[in-house]
């Protein structure tokens, strides 16, 4: 029987899956401490989820040994993962929507009073389980479903929390969280090391690698490239053998500014409490990013361009001419052609259990419509033309779109909206939880549709993909645009300054 050395509280050996003719993982030897934060670390399609999916009983490898303490396990169900201590939080969430904040935390085990759920005794423990990790201000009687994504993300901590984890797996779980939430699990983790939890960190976001991990290993293609501590490496190594190749520059070269024709014009508008006398214009070949606090409005102004929000006020043209969103189907008629890729791409963005194909040409099926057929040869062309434009890596097209990886799915939502031939196109946060590889393909597609006439409005949580993207900045705060940067102005500092309101001129 296989033993782990001493400190190791997991171990694999020589372990493979192949889905089809996909190979998910080859080979892989690796171990986690005791009292350990270990980061992993590839790009999407590299074998991490595999990995942990893996090792929290998800799935179950085709050969292999896994040893939890010195002692071989073999875990059929993700419940005797759990049993034995192992507890996954995944970037997309396993909460139930329409039930309450307590109900989902206590899912898997309420506690009850003679036979019946005590559901006093399932407030308290959700009340305890949400100050435990800083969210006293969630109210464990709300249904899911009205949370705000990041408060989502927030009680799903909770709720693995409650499991009294001996392995604790995060799966880019900080990516939908605001700064403050970030510095909440920090300390957590924190906690958790320090009581003898083993952890590990699987994240896109470099910056809290470095702040967290003890030790990385990298993964690429299936295989464990190496593990090492931190610090060991530096941040343009780790993304070369994350990548396999030299970093080439991560944005691509801005053009020149100059006077551009208005493909949007927005003017006073207005949404309940959110949104208060938004005027802003994008160009047609231009980047406008939308910048500010998570929270300040962005993703109500794209909703409400895309015709989502109901009774917003103010004037909207698209170029030149006033329109009216009722509809996001009005959004992407084809006098207006505005797209949208929404925030959550496993919710809003994808049906999951349909075929890729099916999810590429949903938006454009019309497109295809001869009389009240489908010209298939049309479909299929127009199908393998947007897979080879975002270069999106699949087995078949007629494989469902939930078997790709994180990346390869976002390349469908947006190859899905591309396929519309859009005037405008609305960002909502994209790179969240996709690796540097596809973030770069992914730069360099934003500049290229911009430079073929498209006018791109940008909504990012990363202030280096707002100075290196974009031709200009709106900053949001508290609803408002509050300053408007282009150029040489465009700097993390003004930014921040900008981000808080403060005025211009100010010390941050």
């Amino acid at each position: 029987m296989p033993t782990s050395p001493p400190g190791d509280f997991l171990r694999l050996e020589q372990i493979s899956k192949r889905y089809g003719g996909v190979r998910a993982l080859e080979g892989v030897d690796f171990a986690c401490q005791r009292g350990s934060i270990h980061a992993v670390l590839g790009e999407n399609g590299a074998g991490k989820s595999t990995l942990i999916k893996i090792i929290s009983g998800v799935v179950r490898p085709d050969t292999g040994a896994l040893t939890l303490e010195g002692v071989a396990r073999d875990f059929r169900s993700p419940s005797a993962a759990t049993a034995a201590g192992i507890v996954c939080i995944f970037q997309e969430l396993s909460l139930m929507p329409d039930l309450s904040v307590s109900d989902n935390i206590s899912i898997s085990a309420p506690p009850r009073r003679l036979g019946l759920i005590d559901a006093r005794a399932q407030r308290r423990r959700a009340e305890a389980l949400l100050a435990e990790i800083g969210c006293e201000d969630v109210n464990p009687l709300a249904r899911v479903r009205d949370l705000p994504l990041s408060r989502r993300q927030m009680v799903e901590i909770a709720k693995s929390i409650g499991h009294k984890p001996r392995l604790l797996i995060l799966d880019e779980a900080t990516s939908a969280l605001t700064s403050a939430d970030v510095e909440k699990v920090y300390k957590l983790l924190a906690r958790l090391k320090a009581e003898g939890v083993s952890i590990l960190y699987i994240s896109h976001r470099m910056h809290e690698v470095e702040a967290l991990a003890d030790r990385a290993s990298v993964f690429r293609n299936g295989r464990h490239i190496e593990t090492f501590d931190m610090g060991a490496r530096t941040t343009p190594q780790i993304v070369q053998l994350m990548i396999g190749r030299d970093i080439a520059t991560q944005y691509p070269p801005k053009p020149p500014a100059r006077p551009r024709e208005p493909a949007l014009r927005v003017a006073d508008l207005n949404w309940e409490t959110s949104l208060a006398d938004i005027s802003l214009s994008v160009g047609a070949g231009e980047i406008v990013g939308l910048g500010g606090l998570d929270g300040q409005g962005q993703k109500m102004l794209l909703l409400a361009l895309f015709g989502v929000l109901k009774s917003v006020s103010g004037q909207i043209e698209v170029n030149g001419r006033p329109v009216r969103m009722r509809s996001p189907a009005d959004a992407k008629s084809p006098d207006i052609r505005i797209a949208l890729v929404p925030e959550d791409r496993k919710t809003e963005g994808l049906m999951l259990a349909m075929s890729i194909a099916d999810n590429l040409t949903i938006a454009s099926l019309g497109d295809f419509a001869s009389g009240p057929f489908i010209d298939r040869a049309k479909e299929r062309s127009a199908i393998e033309g947007g897979i080879e434009r975002l270069r999106v890596k699949i087995g078949a097209a007629q494989d469902a779109v939930s078997t790709l990886s994180g990346g390869n799915q976002q390349k469908v939502v947006i190859a899905k909206w591309l396929m519309t031939n859009p005037r405008v196109i609305l960002l909502n946060d994209p790179t969240r939880g996709i690796d540097v590889g596809t973030k770069q393909e992914l730069y360099r597609l934003m500049r290229e549709l911009a430079d073929q006439g498209a006018a791109i409005l940008f909504y990012s949580t990363d202030y280096d993909e707002l100075i290196g993207c974009c031709d200009r900045v709106a900053i949001m705060y508290d609803g408002r645009i509050v300053r408007e940067l282009s150029g040489a102005d465009i700097t993390e500092t003004n930014i921040v300054a900008s981000s808080l309101n403060i005025a211009q001129g100010a010390h941050v």
